[in-house]
């Protein structure tokens, strides 16, 4: 019999579907089908009861940990049968409460890490949804290729779960999403069926695409337990740098010139405004501030080159693709696009640029209380949407400190707002009203990190009621008994 548990977070109570009553016969059921040993329960599953920031907790039934394809499509049979929520979890790094569970039987997928293979000259890998991220940079690398998706929690990330979440990151601009890197999924469906779709086609126009609706669909419609991925050649060399410019605007101008320079080989372009250097510094005084003088705003750049002409060090010793981005630079000092720059000169001064960038998840937590959006507007509104933050957020709260990092080359800002009190109240109103004026320019409150259960309310309040419509629609007829992942993503009616 269905329950539901109430969940308090950031002022707002969400109700849980849980199972009441249950037959604690379960437990031995699901140990049969995984073995006593991958079953969790109680205190033993105290490293999946809470999210990754730390902020929220809860109680499964239990956590399984299952071998092969075959136990999760049993597990989800079983599941099903008994009309048990179930919650899948990969290296639980979510930042939207996209795993609570309490009283659901929660799946690990860690013990499925095989990658199966890696065809080179077709540039893929076939890999299980346990598989980390980092473990599949190096499996790539062995063979001179690259998976391009890279982010701070690519230690424990797993593929199952940015497929989930259709996963984002720095170079984005160059690569694409998670959803464009995947050729085919493997997807147990809530009746416990397995799903193949383990295609390697670049070309396959053979109806509904499947694969599109599992990617980023948060395990409300199935569990991936399998994928195929796009492998790219490795970069032979990287031109970094951090670059001092006017504006916002003029930081995009410049996006367009360097990729118009290069033929497009900018991989990242991240903005960097002073205020996050400021609130770096205080937190880590070892950096160094990346200019001599501190300017508004600053982007990180990086060029991946792969020709030999671009890469082959000539007889001093000097890159060329780096060389050709200290004069293009050069040009554009001259010009007035750009008012100062610093060019890596080894992988260590490289290193250094990066560290500030990747530094963001500890700084932009390093006080409370805190308001976050990961938003998204089209790249020529991202100056206009940085100067309505402002404007809004100071309405509320003249007060309050804004901040954040963006990947600027595709319009993805992850803001973040230090009100002056610890106020739920004020921190929703702050949230929403920056969420507004998203919509306003025609962006989207979720960019990179998914629904889960925090961004319920704008969906709610922002998503289109059609689209919305259909969602339920395709949620009711896939998961008829609403088992998988319930209460995320989609919000009551």
């Amino acid at each position: 019999m269905a329950g539901f548990a109430h969940l308090w977070w950031g002022g707002v109570c969400f109700m849980i579907p849980t199972m009441t009553g249950y037959n604690p016969a379960i437990l031995n059921e699901i140990a049969a089908i995984v073995g006593a040993a991958h079953v969790a329960a109680g205190a033993e599953a105290a490293q999946w009861s809470q999210d990754w920031p730390g902020l929220t907790q809860w109680q499964p039934l239990a956590v399984a940990r299952p071998a092969n394809t075959g136990e999760v499509a049993a597990l989800v049979w079983l599941a099903n049968a008994r009309r048990l929520p179930i919650v899948p979890v990969s290296g639980n790094t979510n930042l939207v409460k996209g795993t609570v569970a309490e009283g659901a039987l929660m799946l690990s997928l860690d013990r499925m890490s095989a990658i199966r293979e890696i065809r080179a000259d077709a540039r893929v890998a076939v890999v299980e949804a346990g598989v980390i991220l980092a473990t599949l940079h190096a499996a790539a690398a062995e063979h001179d290729l690259i998976f391009p998706l890279s982010f701070g929690a690519r230690g424990s990330a797993m593929v199952g779960g940015v497929l989930s979440t259709n996963a984002g990151a720095s170079n984005v601009l160059r690569y694409g999403n998670t959803r464009d890197l995947c050729l085919g999924l493997e997807v147990v469906t809530p009746t416990g069926e397995v799903m193949n779709l383990m295609s390697a086609l670049h070309k396959n126009n053979s109806g509904y695409d499947l694969r599109h609706l599992m990617i980023g669909a948060e395990g409300t419609l199935g569990i991936i337990t399998a994928a195929v991925l796009k492998l790219f050649p490795r970069p032979r060399a990287y031109a970094t740098a951090m670059v001092a410019v006017p504006t916002v605007g003029a930081a995009l101008r410049l996006l367009h010139r360097l990729q118009d320079e290069t033929g497009g080989a900018v991989e990242a372009f991240e903005y960097i405004p002073r205020s996050f250097l400021t609130v770096l510094l205080q937190r880590f005084p070892q950096m160094r501030p990346p200019f001599e003088k501190s300017y508004d705003v600053n982007v990180l750049v990086e060029l991946g080159g792969r020709a030999p002409r671009d890469v082959m060090p000539d007889a001093s010793g000097t890159v060329p693709i780096s060389a050709h981005l200290e004069a293009v630079l050069a040009g554009f000092y001259e010009e007035g696009l750009i008012l100062d720059a610093v060019v890596a000169q080894s992988e260590a001064q490289r290193a250094e640029i990066w560290a500030r960038r990747e530094a963001s998840a500890q700084i932009l937590r390093v006080r409370k209380p805190v308001v976050e959006n990961d938003i998204a507007v089209a790249t020529d509104r991202m100056e206009e949407l940085i100067a309505r933050i402002q404007s809004v957020s100071q309405a509320i709260d003249p007060d309050i400190e804004n901040t954040g990092v963006a990947h600027l080359g595709d319009g993805n800002l992850h803001y973040v707002g230090w009100p002056s009190r610890d106020d739920p109240a004020l921190c929703r109103a702050v949230q929403e009203a920056v969420e507004r004026e998203v919509i306003a320019l025609g962006g989207s409150f979720s960019a990179e990190h998914g629904i889960g259960l925090s961004k319920l309310p704008a969906m709610a309040a922002h998503k289109d009621p059609a689209a919305l419509a259909m969602m339920r629609a395709i949620k009711a007829a896939v998961d008829p008994n609403g088992i998988m992942n319930p209460g995320k993503l989609i919000p009551d009616q």
